[in-house]
């Protein structure tokens, strides 16, 4: 237990001249008397896709790990997760029969957190946004939703958007995804009230926190050793990540008329894949939002990964026939996919706030809604479950399940771990008391 002077609301933020910078968890904001604990008590739940499946062949299975339970390896894809093994469960066995299909890139995204085909009579829904409606409310964003590849994926059914984002705020209401950093940084942190008005402020002011510097300056004399050095932490990320979108606009390409970019990386892809990670992890610690989804490449993407050392698009490389050579450049592109999430985790765990880190009061998916991208096959699906969610889950663990036990009940577990009243979700069968 701590006892605080001055109690600081949960939502104060550091105000300015055309900008508002919200605040991560002090102890300032707990009341006098009240275990820090108490602070943090609903989970934040975030579903990070990536497309193209894992390599999860029959004979030749570099994602699962080979033994069930607490005494487990990881397998040489889930490599990364190694400083995180027991903050992680590795979920083995689910299907998502509702997302196959003759036309798999066409809604594959898109049934990932739903659950339910597309033109179904019933649900629809995704799993994020009925998460939204419950403990995003209290928030600014109930949620947001961004990926790293703005070229969109395939139409979908009836160009319904299947093909290009996860979110379905309704059964027919698609949510877009924001690829552009600078546009999300100004969403998150601008003054107005709209997107645009935000973005001229910004625009005409320079620097957010230089027009919240007084107000930061008044604030720290306040604070007790601790929280100052958080705030001052939390406000050198900010200020890292203004300057990365400083220097993004100064490459700004999007008044041209461009032709179609040719294939291979294009304007620093990986940078761009990690400044979505860093704007989530900001927008969680400063209690921006407690829900965020984030499509890190495109479903059908052709994006070549150079800095791997690969030539060849990812979509067609996702082909490989099971031809030695692809499938090692593969395994290296899904183990830099691993690698980026583990370093986001490594920032949430390095934010501290009642009772553990942001990651400890976090409950994170990783995965995809696809098994064998060679064949098109929905099971079984690669998934990664991540984060404590507020002490409510198991972690540490290798969980198979049989096969063709529903996704669907991996979904209903975190949104029942994050007290979301629900009793089903999709094909559910039930939840997993394992986590």
């Amino acid at each position: 237990m701590f006892i605080t002077r001055k109690h600081l609301s949960r939502r104060a933020v550091l105000r300015g001249l055309g900008a508002s910078v919200a605040l991560p968890f002090l102890e300032a904001m707990v009341p006098a008397g009240v275990r820090a604990q108490a602070a943090v008590t609903t989970p934040r739940l975030g579903f990070f896709y990536f497309p193209h499946g894992a390599i999860l062949l029959a004979n030749d299975d570099r994602w699962s790990p080979a033994a069930a339970g607490k005494d487990f390896e990881l397998s040489p894809i889930l490599q990364p997760f190694a400083p995180f093994k027991s903050k992680v469960n590795i979920v083995s066995g689910l299907r998502n029969k509702p997302a196959e299909s003759p036309d798999p890139h066409g809604i594959t995204p898109g049934t990932w957190l739903r659950c339910v085909a597309p033109g179904a009579p019933d649900g629809g829904t995704t799993a994020d946004q009925i998460a939204a409606a419950h403990i995003g409310q209290s928030t600014t964003f109930p949620s947001i939703e961004v990926a790293a590849e703005g070229k969109p994926g395939p139409a979908g059914v009836a160009g319904s958007g299947f093909g290009d984002t996860i979110s379905f705020r309704t059964p027919t209401q698609p949510l877009p995804m924001e690829y552009n950093p600078r546009k999300l940084f100004y969403k998150l942190f601008g003054k107005g009230d709209n997107d645009e008005e935000r973005k001229q402020i910004i625009a005409e002011t320079g620097s957010i926190l230089d027009f919240t510097l007084d107000r930061a300056a008044s604030l720290r004399r306040e604070l007790g050793a601790r929280d100052r050095t958080t705030l001052a932490s939390y406000l050198d990320s900010v200020r890292e990540v203004e300057r990365r979108v400083q220097k993004m606009k100064e490459q700004d390409l999007s008044a041209l008329d461009l032709p179609e970019p040719p294939l291979g990386e294009q304007a620093d892809f990986r940078g761009q894949q990690r400044m979505m990670f860093d704007l989530i992890a900001l927008a969680f610690q400063g209690n921006l939002t407690r829900v965020a989804n984030y499509m890190m490449a495109a479903e059908g993407s052709m994006k070549a990964y150079t800095h791997l050392g690969i030539s060849e698009a990812f979509h067609p490389l996702s082909h490989h026939g099971e031809d030695p050579t692809k499938l090692e450049q593969l395994q290296r592109l899904q183990t830099y996919h691993c690698e980026i999430f583990a370093e986001f985790m490594q920032k949430l765990d390095a934010m501290e706030e009642a009772d553990g880190t942001v990651l400890d009061n976090s409950l994170l998916l990783f995965g995809s809604n696809m098994s064998n991208s060679d064949m098109h096959d929905n099971a079984p699906l690669p998934a990664v479950v991540a984060g404590g969610g507020s002490g409510r889950c198991k972690t540490g663990q290798h969980l198979r399940y049989a096969a063709d036990t529903p996704h669907a009940n991996l979904l209903l577990t975190m949104l029942v771990r994050a007290g979301v009243p629900v009793e089903s979700f999709g094909d559910s069968s039930g939840d997993f008391a394992e986590i």
